[in-house]
């Protein structure tokens, strides 16, 4: 059974950090590309940050120079360091596994609640 747990979430005044996790189990956890997701209230699910099987990195616009994705494959989990936090990084934040070969395969985390405000 494929597993994903975030946590870190909370509550954080603009300017300040969190740091979310996401423990995965279930799944050969190298192969995969992890990514964080987030939707805010009212708005489509946007994609935060990925980090592939080779260490390769991308960003949304939005958070580039203030969030940093990483990934340990010893203890099977994915990290999104946030910094310089925004009222508009209120969101609910997924974690995201995705390996594609012949056919594509996908799992999602239940979320965590980020709440940016003073």
């Amino acid at each position: 059974q494929v597993q994903l747990v975030e946590s870190g979430g909370g509550l954080v005044q603009p300017g300040g950090s969190l740091r979310l996790s996401c423990a995965a189990s279930g799944i050969i956890f190298s192969i995969y590309d992890m990514s964080w997701y987030r939707q805010a209230p009212g708005k489509q699910r946007e994609l935060v940050a990925t980090i592939t099987d080779t260490y390769n990195t991308n960003y949304a616009d939005s958070v580039k120079g203030r969030f940093t994705i990483s990934r340990d494959n010893t203890k099977n989990t994915v990290n999104l360091q946030m910094n310089s936090l925004k009222t508009k990084d209120t969101a609910v934040y997924s974690c995201n596994a995705r390996w594609r070969t012949i056919i594509e395969y996908t799992y999602w985390g239940q979320g965590t609640q980020v709440t940016v405000s003073s």
